[in-house]
């Protein structure tokens, strides 16, 4: 072993996470862990075990928490490492992730947290050099006592809100939301996911809750974060969490279905087989499916699907991410994971709906009947979610122009719907 980190979970060490001369990272539990019966396993590809997972098994969670693309290869520039370096990125990262686990150097007790904020507010200022920097040095990697670390391919920073206001985390505190600035080659990106999520609510899905936010000519999205949980006295805990890749054992880069990532089948078999009542979470996953295939959300792929945990089992996480991709034309139209056997709106046919509930394990009636349903809510309330961000001073044409086409694509769910005659 040339180095080790200790995984946390709350105030417990749960395990370690070494690396050899190679580098090659390996997960052990602890014994005291393995030994405790009500301490759960992190993964449900990591079951509880006193044998060592190797490389193969322990790297697909733990890269999991890490950015992808070009955000991990900024950070790791940042930071002096390679982008292939995961352990020295975690080590250099992971004092706040998704879910409730920090990774602390072998050795080291995480900073005390007590529930004070030991940073002060942005200043405007301040708040629009942050999202000016993180196009250059994502997560602040290598900012003084900033140990931060979240997945995905977008610019994005955990914070904590001090009277409304934005500040950056003290060692030790867990951050409460998101703050993501709006991405440059997709315009209007900011009120794109803010109208995709509020219009997912709108309709009854659970989701993260969003707010649109300017600083100066500089639009963002503060995203309140779903694994955290305030307590008595003003302190937040940290929630377990983790994405479908991280569940099926699946690396990161493998994220899209395509590429060997979670497919439909899969993830509704995951769900059934972790959570510990499953029929309503099974049909909140068929809500987001048939709300992104309306939406024309094309990369919900398996990281962008969660499983959060609570002292009653697992749950499907409220849903985040959620954009409306189809309004760019030079973003890929293909969906994620397949749709019964399309990948667009435009293939959708009779036999579509047939597969899709083979996959998802569900009446192909009660799926087409969920399909109309949400298709009209949808379609309803597209208008009034469009204008209320637009009230708040956002741009009204983008919007209007997400809120038509999401009617339109709508009325073709509906359409598509109607023409099944076969048999059930």
């Amino acid at each position: 072993m040339k180095a080790a980190l200790s995984i946390w979970w709350d105030d417990l060490v749960a395990g370690a996470l070494a690396v050899d001369d190679d580098g090659n990272m390996s997960f052990t539990y602890s014994a005291a862990w393995l030994a405790d019966p009500t301490r759960p396993a992190l993964s449900h590809s990591l079951p509880k075990q006193p044998a060592t997972f190797e490389r193969r098994r322990a790297r697909p969670f733990f890269a999991g928490f890490l950015p992808e693309e070009a955000q991990k290869e900024g950070a790791a520039r940042a930071l002096g490492l390679s982008k292939g370096n995961d352990f020295g990125l975690l080590d250099a990262l992971g004092g706040d992730l998704a879910g409730a686990l920090t990774l602390w150097p072998e050795g080291e007790t995480p900073p005390a947290y007590v529930g004070a904020t030991a940073r002060e507010p942005l200043t405007d200022d301040a708040l629009t050099k942050i999202l000016e920097t993180l196009s250059t040095r994502p997560l602040l990697a290598g900012e003084d006592g900033l140990r931060v670390s979240l997945a995905g391919a977008q610019a994005k920073l955990p914070v904590v809100l001090v009277e409304g206001r934005i500040a950056l985390t003290a060692p030790g505190q867990p951050s409460t939301h998101i703050l993501k600035p709006s991405i440059a080659i997709l315009p209007h990106s900011t009120e794109n996911e803010a109208f995709a999520m509020q219009l997912a609510a709108a309709a009854g899905l659970a989701v993260a809750p969003v707010e649109p936010r300017r600083v100066g000519e500089r639009t963002f999205l503060l995203v309140s974060r779903y694994d955290r949980q305030l307590e008595l006295g003003g302190r937040y805990r940290r929630l377990h969490q983790e994405d479908f890749c991280q569940a099926l054992g699946i690396a990161p880069e493998k994220k899209y279905a395509k590429e060997e990532g979670p497919t439909f089948k899969m993830s509704f078999r995951l769900v059934r087989d972790v959570c510990p009542t499953p029929a309503p979470q099974v049909l909140k996953l068929l809500d987001a499916a048939l709300f992104n295939l309306t939406v024309g959300n094309a990369d919900a792929h398996g990281k962008n699907y969660s499983l959060r945990y609570k002292t009653s089992g697992a749950e499907l996480a409220p849903l985040y991410d959620l954009m409306c991709t189809a309004i760019y034309p030079h973003v890929a139209t293909g969906m994620a994971m397949k749709f019964g056997e399309a990948r667009k709106l435009d293939e959708v046919r009779a036999t579509t709906w047939k597969k899709f509930a083979e996959d998802a394990g569900i009446s192909g009636a009660f799926v087409r009947r969920r399909a109309l349903e949400l298709a009209r809510t949808i379609a309803a309330a597209a208008p009034a979610v469009a204008d209320g961000i637009s009230a708040a001073e956002f741009d009204r044409h983008a919007l209007n122009r997400l809120a038509e086409l999401v009617v339109e694509r709508a009325a073709r769910v509906v359409a598509s719907v109607r023409d099944v005659t076969e048999p059930t």
